[in-house]
């Protein structure tokens, strides 16, 4: 079972929040400032999982008053995004994601950048974020829409002598509102009436906000519990919630991990199974979440 093989290498489940919060922080974090990769660039030109991808995002909304943090691309992301996207990475080698998967990622930016690494390998991928970001995300996916072909597996057919190959199919990416505090996680995210669930949750750097804490973790419920009202889901294979963060404040993270673990079994991804950059963050860590049944949580409460 693809699931059972992912879990045996992440090693033992996390049953402490304040325990993994005291191993997290004892260890020596560098100062990172808040984690911008260049919070005064209008237009980043990054390279990942060996692309050359142009990225708009805005200083201005930047230092407008109130939450707009997903104005400007984080540190994390696109090493999170080149990690995911390797031929190695442990949910592929699983089979825990695979071509036909279908992603949900929450607080995506103005970027977008983790979703338009990882849609070209699954079948459907949505963004969502608030909607002041919407016009950046799009333009981000039309800028990049070039690199958005979705990965041929095996061996690619050769050309045929005056018969020009097929166009590949355009990998299945697209961005909708969705506000934690405000709207409610539904089906309707898929964008496709046929599937009515999510394979897999991201949420990439989106803990900083003690307040933003409970509606965040609750969206990524709500969204890993789409599968188990989607009769044509398999039961068998739960959707996983993946949540990949700078630390920065003991007490966010303790508050986030908590929370976290008052609905899913948690587990730390191990530096073994991370990329040789995101390893060598000390102060970047990436955590897995598996919802917990219903017995699970009459049991803890």
């Amino acid at each position: 079972m693809a699931l059972s093989s992912l879990l045996d290498q992440l090693g033992p489940e996390i049953l402490d929040p304040e325990e993994e919060t005291f191993l997290l922080f004892s260890q020596d974090i560098p100062s990172q400032n808040l984690g911008f990769v260049d919070p005064r660039s209008a237009t980043l030109d990054l390279n990942v999982a060996g692309k050359d991808f142009v990225i708009h995002q805005s200083p201005t909304i930047l230092n407008r008053p109130g939450s707009t943090t997903g104005a400007v691309v984080w540190k994390i992301t696109p090493l999170v995004a080149d990690w995911l996207a390797a031929s190695d990475n442990l949910f592929f080698a699983t089979g825990v994601l695979s071509s036909s998967s279908a992603v949900l990622e929450l607080g995506c930016g103005i970027s977008g950048l983790v979703g338009l690494v990882l849609a070209p390998l699954v079948a459907r991928y949505t963004l969502t974020d608030q909607s002041y970001v919407a016009r950046l995300v799009e333009k981000n996916i039309g800028e990049n829409s070039h690199l958005l072909n979705a990965k041929q597996l095996g061996n690619a057919p050769q050309k045929r002598k005056g018969k020009p190959l097929a166009a590949r199919p355009r990998a299945d990416v697209q961005f909708v509102p969705l506000d934690w505090e405000l709207d409610e996680v539904t089906p309707s995210l898929t964008g496709d009436g046929s599937n009515k669930s999510f394979d897999a949750v991201v949420a990439c750097d989106c803990i900083y906000n003690e307040s933003l804490i409970k509606p965040l973790v609750q969206a990524c419920a709500d969204a890993c519990r789409l599968g188990r009202a989607d009769e044509s889901s398999n039961a068998d294979r739960p959707a996983v919630c993946l949540v990949a963060q700078q630390l920065r404040d003991p007490a966010i993270f303790e508050g986030w991990i908590q929370e976290f673990s008052r609905y899913f079994r948690v587990w730390r991804v191990p530096h073994s199974a991370l990329s040789k950059e995101l390893r060598s963050n000390p102060g970047f860590v990436v955590h897995l979440g598996i919802l917990q049944t219903t017995g699970e949580l009459h049991n803890q409460s």
